[in-house]
Order: C-alpha cells, then structure tokens, then sequence
C-alpha cells in the first residue's frame, strides 16, 4: 500500500464523537425567526409558507430545487440599513454588494428602497445598467479589471471605481483621460486586520490578492500617484475586512488605520479626503447558535468609531459608505429541495439526498458553511434523528447541510428547505454534472413571479458549439 494511502474506515466522513451535537431542538417543527425570513411560518395544516403561499403549492408550480425569495423581507433590510445610518446625522451610503445576488429585479427594489450598488465585473455593470441604477450610485471593485470594464464604466459615469494595484491607477487614469473624463475613485487598501472568519473569505491581512497593503508605505505612495494624475479625483480610501462576521472590533482597528493614513496625506499633501468606505462583511444567522448585530447597532458604532479617531487626528469626518449584501439578501430566501432517498447507517448517521446539492450551494463544501434545515411540506412529531443532507452529485464533499437533526419518519417525496441561502448561493451556482440552475422566486402578499427563470436544456446545449 502507498504511504500516501490509508483505508477509508466507517468514520471516514469526519463523524465526530456522541456529545459533540448540540441537543436537538425541542420542536423539530419551529422555524427560528433568527434563521428564516420575516414572512415564512407554518400553517394550520403544518405546512410552510413564504409571502402566503405554501412551500407545497410553489413546488407544484416552479419546480424543486428553486431559491424563494421573500421581496417583502428583502425590501425592510434595505430601509433598514438606509434608516440606520441616516438615524445618525452624518452624511452616509449604503451600497449592496452585488457579489451576494444580483438580477434585474433587484436592481429595481435597490433603486426604489434608495440604496447604491456595488459591482464587481462587466455582467454586474450590464445588469445594474439595464434594470435602470442611476451609474453615479454604482461602484466598481475588482483586483483585476479588464481595459474594457474600465472603459464601460468611464464612459457611463459611474460614481466610483475602486483601485485595487499601482498598475490600475494608471489605467484607469489613461482611460480616462483617453475619453475626456476625470473619474472619481478610492484606493483599497490592506490594513493588515485579522478577522475571525474563513481563510478564503478574509480580506484585510496583508498576504493576499486584494488591496495596497498600508504597511511598508505601499498605500501612502499609491495615494501620491493618484493625486498627481489629471484623470483621477481621488475622493477616498476604501478599507474591506472580510466575511461572516459578528462584531465591530475588527472595524475599529480598520478605522484607526484608515484615519491614520488620511492624517498623514493631509499632512504630507494639504488634501483631506472626504470619503471612506469600510466595506461590508457583516454577519447573518444560517443556524440558531449565530447572533448577528441589527443594523442600527452597526451603523451606530461605526459611526462612534470614525467620530472618535477623527476627533484624534484633528480630521473633518468623512463622509461613511458600507457594504452590506449578505447582510441584505442572505436571510431573504431559502432553498427548497425535495427528497430522494433516505440511506440510515446505523451507529453514524441517516443521509438525506436531495434534487440539488453543490451546483445551488458550494458554500458548504467551500467554506466548511454551516446551515439549518427543515421539514416543511408538513409537521411531524417523529423522534429527531441526525442527518446529513447532502446533494446528488458525484462527490462525496457534497453536502448541503453537514449535520442537522431531521424528523425519523422522514421519506422519499418530503419537501425540506434551507433557510438563509440568498446571499452567494445562485450567484455561485454551477452546471456541475450538466445539472440545471434553479431560479430565484420571488414571493410577496400571494403572488410568486421568476425572477431568474430555471434553466433548461435547450439553454445548456445552446453554449455547446460542438
């Protein structure tokens, strides 16, 4: 045998040891309001609805799996998010993250909610454009934008581009000046800020692909080569953390930093910026054990921060933008799936293979994602048993729900959901095995519509050329 072989015993799956789970819950038919959107809930009969219609009518009509969307939900965390920080007195923006999940329609209810967009590629830009944002309220980002993103975005005015390396500054300068612009922008940087989150989704220590790193006086220069170009207006410095998380601790740090470095280009300058943004990245409940902060409580703090180190370092206050996309679309929708089989293993645990699996979800098999999950198409007072939902596709990483406690009566047919899937979810999703995307419902006040209609066949073979 290989020495780089060993054998693939009966706890090959990473079964940990009786007590590790928490205890089940002591309803399996409760839906937490922390985890699931603000219109889902049971019926009489026991069966969820999102937006008054049940999970068992919208299958019927869309398919299994789809993303249901609650629009009315969607809608109040984007008023929420305005109204926190414009609570606060100082001037303030919001900005969606696109990344998270973008269509048209959504575009549309940030426009009509008074948000901006954050896009990070041409298709984004496309998308934003088409469904109507004004381009002085969206943002580009991106570490390596292409000359024709560039240009798409000069040529329509957009608010800001968000320069990521010394190379961007002087192609976006030249665009610029190419076309007979002066485009606004801001300098990403690295404060070397370690938040506590997944490696792949941490952003602000310095060993990785985004931003200057403000160490080593890496920012301070490229701030020097921006000022001196006639195609940029250098209005800020913009500062992103990372994913998934819970506090502000992390932001004050950012903050400090960020402060400090305006300090020095006044000094060394005579210029004060006016702008910062500090990104996005907060937190949202996939599991009941998750406790996130209301946005009012961020907006408040971050607002305390950039006061206090401004008061510091004897600066104006800038004007604050943020980030928010999972914060906004995460809890939004859920993924319904329905039962295929049911495969106990005695003494381990009971696998629960659904019709989808990492082609709607990668998360779980990227980030080691942790998510809750439901029996929905009716209520059941069988004993819990744990479970390990995972995906039909041929990989044994894929796992949708990595450990859950799912009703023992449990069958072929069942409809189960996954809440707090609307954040990265469809805007990863893959053909993985040819499968199909599913679409993105949107439900409000009875009425479900496509938003992103499910792919076909007809749409996969389209692309093969042959």
């Amino acid at each position: 045998m290989s020495r780089s072989a060993h054998p693939a015993g009966p706890r090959h799956a990473d079964v940990l040891p009786e007590g590790h789970y928490a205890a089940p819950p002591a309803d399996l038919n409760q839906l937490d309001p922390r985890v699931w959107s603000r219109t889902v809930g049971r019926n009489a009969d026991g069966v969820v609805a999102v937006g008054g219609i049940d999970v068992k009518t919208l299958a019927e009509e869309f398919g299994t799996p789809a993303y249901f969307l609650d629009e009315a939900d969607f809608r109040a965390r984007c008023r929420a998010w305005r109204e926190a920080f414009q609570e606060q007195g100082d001037d303030a923006d919001v900005f969606y993250a696109g990344k998270a999940f973008l269509s048209r329609a959504v575009v549309r209810w940030l426009n009509e909610e008074g948000l901006n967009l954050d896009v990070c590629s041409a298709g984004e830009l496309a998308t934003a454009l088409a469904a109507g944002m004004p381009a002085e309220r969206i943002a580009l980002h991106g570490n390596n934008k292409s000359t024709a993103e560039i240009e798409r975005a000069v040529e329509e005015g957009v608010g800001r581009i968000v320069l990521d390396s010394f190379q961007e500054i002087v192609r976006v300068a030249h665009i610029a000046q190419r076309l007979g612009r002066r485009q606004r922008v801001q300098i990403r940087i690295t404060v070397g800020v370690e938040a506590h989150t997944h490696e792949f989704i941490a952003t602000a220590h310095e060993d990785q692909k985004f931003g200057i790193p403000l160490a080593g006086g890496l920012a301070a220069e490229a701030v020097r080569r921006a000022l001196k170009l006639d195609g940029l207006e250098l209005i800020g410095i913009h500062s992103h953390i990372g994913s998934q998380i819970f506090d502000t601790s992390g932001f004050e740090v950012a903050a400090h930093r960020v402060v400090g470095l305006l300090k020095e280009i006044r000094d060394e300058h005579g210029v004060e910026l006016p702008e910062i943004d500090l990104g996005g990245g907060l937190g949202i409940a996939y599991t009941s054990e998750d406790d996130p902060r209301e946005p009012h409580e961020i907006a408040k703090a971050l607002r305390d921060i950039v006061h206090r180190e401004c008061d510091t370092a004897g600066l104006a206050v800038p004007r604050l933008s943020v980030e928010p996309g999972r914060a906004i679309v995460g809890p939004t929708a859920f993924t319904l799936y329905e039962v295929g089989t049911v495969k106990e293993l005695p003494g381990l645990r009971t696998y629960v293979s659904v019709d989808g699996g990492m082609s709607d979800n990668i998360r779980t098999a990227l980030y080691d994602a942790e998510y809750s999950v439901a029996l929905v198409s009716r209520a059941s007072t069988a004993e819990p048993m744990l479970s390990r939902v995972v995906g039909k596709h041929c990989e044994s990483g894929d796992i949708v729900v990595r450990d859950a406690f799912l009703p023992a009566d449990l069958a072929p047919g069942d409809l189960i959901a996954v809440p707090a899937t609307g954040a990265y979810c469809r805007s990863m999703a893959s053909n993985y095995n040819h499968a199909l995307r599913p679409p993105v419902v949107a439900v409000r006040d009875g009425q479900a519509r496509e938003i992103v209609r499910r792919e076909t066949e007809e749409d996969l073979l389209r692309l093969d050329v042959g």
